[in-house]
């Protein structure tokens, strides 16, 4: 499945995309976990800075 997702970034519009991996830590039982999200490069450092 990643493989379809990198080879949709490399053609056309996927230039415009970026892919952004957050480390998030659970207040429960405190261990880390990591977000993928595919965002406008206009809005990585918005996704950035919400986490």
């Amino acid at each position: 499945m990643a493989k379809k997702v990198v080879a949709t970034l490399k053609t056309g519009k996927g230039k415009e995309f970026s892919k952004v991996i957050t480390m998030v830590k659970s207040p429960k039982t405190g261990a880390y976990s990591f977000k993928e999200a595919i965002v406008p490069n206009e809005a990585v450092k918005d996704v950035i800075a919400k986490s």
